[in-house]
């Protein structure tokens, strides 16, 4: 299945070059190889996200990762880069002939302008403005986007790591191995890291978010 698998990835890269040309400076197409998530980007046209080739996946592609054969494709959504940009985008799973998951065709449109247009508009008609949408982390290096999914979930639940509860910290890992997180290499450490805790601690919250158990000994951080 690998031949295939890249047979699909190779046909696809002069594909996003026509996209771009056809829509324009406002567009971005990636391709994306989910079998190496530290450097998923194999074709890309467009500067939208400001990544290139060799670059990594951001939150939206970790989430399709952790679903695996399950993932669906993702149309329409709009989310906010870290620079102020608002992009809608549509990933689309990339799929070999036995079903298996294995990449994703991205298409990336910046529609700050407009959506500049548009809330003016609105303001002049009395309209309500639109609702906000979430940033993403887009970028080349995957520590970035692991380290902002974890900076995430921290400020949604309004206090540092040392305030949680044990049931707390059991869920901020279960939520951050549901959006694939731990299938990029390193992650454990580096999450670790970032919360302020050893290695140890890491692995064991890791494991019994993944087995539920409630009766594992917690180990101080």
């Amino acid at each position: 299945m690998k031949r295939e698998q890249d047979a699909i990835l190779a046909a696809l890269t002069p594909v996003v070059d026509g996209i771009v040309a056809t829509l324009g400076s406002f567009c971005e197409v990636v391709v994306h190889d989910f079998r190496r998530p530290e450097s998923s980007v194999v074709a890309i046209a467009g500067t939208v996200t400001g990544r290139s080739v060799g670059g990594s996946m951001s939150e939206i592609g970790m989430g399709l990762l952790a679903r695996g054969d399950q993932a669906s494709d993702q149309l329409n959504y709009v989310t906010r880069t870290k620079d102020g940009k608002l992009v809608k985008s549509s990933t689309m799973v990339l799929r070999d002939s036995a079903g298996t998951m294995f990449g994703a065709l991205c298409v990336n449109l910046d529609i700050t302008a407009v959506t500049q247009a548009h809330a003016l508009i609105g303001e002049l008609a009395g309209l309500a403005a639109p609702t906000g949408a979430p940033t993403t982390t887009f970028g080349d290096d995957i520590d970035s986007v692991v380290a902002a999914i974890v900076d995430a979930h921290q400020l949604d639940q309004g206090k540092p790591w040392a305030e949680l509860g044990r049931e707390e910290r059991l869920e901020l890992f279960r939520t951050l191995d549901e959006r694939g997180v731990f299938a990029v290499r390193r992650a454990v450490p580096q999450v670790a890291a970032r919360l302020g805790i050893s290695r140890a601690s890491a692995y064991s919250y890791l494991s019994q978010a993944r087995s539920g158990s409630d009766t594992s000994q917690e180990q101080q951080a």
